[in-house]
This record gives C-alpha cells, sequence and structure tokens, in this order.
C-alpha cells in the first residue's frame, strides 16, 4: 500500500487545516496516511513514505517558522531519489513574500532528487471552499504520480 507522509507547522491552525485536508484527500484515495507536527518527527522519516508532502506556513517576512528549520536543514542532508513530494501551506497576501517556505520546501526536495508529483498549493490565511478543491487535486495528482 502507498504511504503517504505528511509534515506540517502550524502558528495559527490554517497550515494544520490543510494538511488535514491533503489527508482526508488521501485516505479517500485508499493510501495509508501518517500525518505529524513537525517537531514530532525526523526528516529521515520521508525515506519510508512513497509520497512526502510538507504543508508550512510563512512567517514575517518570508522566513521558515522557527519550529520547522531543523527539519528543513535535515532534509537537505537526505537522498531522496525515487520519493513523490508536494509541498503546499499557508501565507498572507498582505507580505511581498507570499508563501515563500512553500518555495524553500520545494527548492529542497528538487534538490535532494525527489520527484515533483504536483504544483505546490499555496492558501490565503484560511482555506476556503476554493482552495481545498485545489488540495484535493494536489492530493490526486500526487496519488497518481505514486502508482
Amino acid at each position: 500500500m502507498t504511504l503517504a507522509k505528511i509534515v506540517y507547522a502550524s502558528l495559527t491552525g490554517n497550515t494544520e487545516e490543510i494538511a488535514d485536508i491533503v489527508a482526508e484527500a488521501f485516505e479517500n484515495l485508499d493510501l495509508e496516511v501518517e500525518i505529524n507536527e513537525c517537531t514530532q518527527v525526523e526528516a529521515e522519516d520521508f525515506e519510508d513514505a512513497d509520497i512526502c508532502v510538507v504543508a508550512t506556513y510563512t512567517y514575517g517576512d518570508g522566513e521558515l517558522p522557527d519550529e520547522i528549520v531543523d527539519f528543513y536543514e535535515d532534509l537537505q542532508e537526505l537522498n531522496l531519489a525515487g520519493k513523490i513530494y508536494g509541498v503546499c501551506g499557508s501565507g498572507d497576501t498582505f507580505y511581498d513574500e507570499f508563501c515563500k517556505s512553500v518555495d524553500d520546501f520545494d527548492a529542497v526536495f528538487a534538490k535532494i532528487g525527489a520527484t515533483k508529483g504536483a504544483e505546490s498549493v499555496k492558501v490565503d490565511l484560511a482555506a476556503e471552499e476554493e482552495d481545498i478543491e485545489n488540495l484535493e487535486a494536489f492530493a490526486k495528482k500526487l496519488a497518481a504520480a505514486a502508482e
């Protein structure tokens, strides 16, 4: 069975909700899903997954959230060739660097050999109906890429 592992960082709950939407979409596609807050897991845990998803928010003017920095740095040491990945997250269009942390993780996954299974999904603050549809489509593309 295909294992999708989702790691998230959430301050206000918006990104946790995004991660939950993706997890539910994977479950509806009959995938095995593990979802964890970023301080509860190690980057190496992605080595056991078929699909690797990071859901993160962007802090301030484009900074990674403090709680996910260690995970981000450890991820750069891995070789995830053969793994499918996707990145999603929340941000605030008020800032110049909208959802920059999503782009930062996307770049790391590409650098460590993982295969991009779907375009990143960026949500302005909380997920609304269109965002939920985009996140469900994101999960479907990732699942199809892992088949």
